[in-house]
């Protein structure tokens, strides 16, 4: 109902939470379609999902932006993955 009325932007939160692989490879196949001529704003949890749809990935903690770029730019930030996988321990 949202895209008949010819939205400029969507704001889309979680579209692909319980959903099945297969919905899940739908539902990216529709964002991408819908991207063509709306501005596409997603958030979203599951990176494979966010790998199949992102063009610039924004990595927000605590209400501030701690990166943003490609998938493979956001997931070799040290402060993404200190702040979102937590400090690696060393074994002595």
């Amino acid at each position: 109902m949202v895209i008949l009325q010819d939205p400029s932007l969507l704001l889309v939160d979680e579209p692909v939470a319980g959903m099945t692989d297969k919905e899940t490879e739908q539902t990216g196949q529709l964002l991408q379609s819908l991207a063509e001529k709306h501005a596409i704003i997603v958030i979203e949890h599951d990176m494979e999902f966010v790998r199949q749809i992102a063009r610039i990935v924004t990595v927000l903690h605590e209400g501030t932006v701690i990166c943003e770029g490609t998938v493979e730019k956001v997931q070799a930030d040290d402060r993404v993955r200190e702040i979102y996988l937590g400090r690696q321990k060393v074994a002595h």
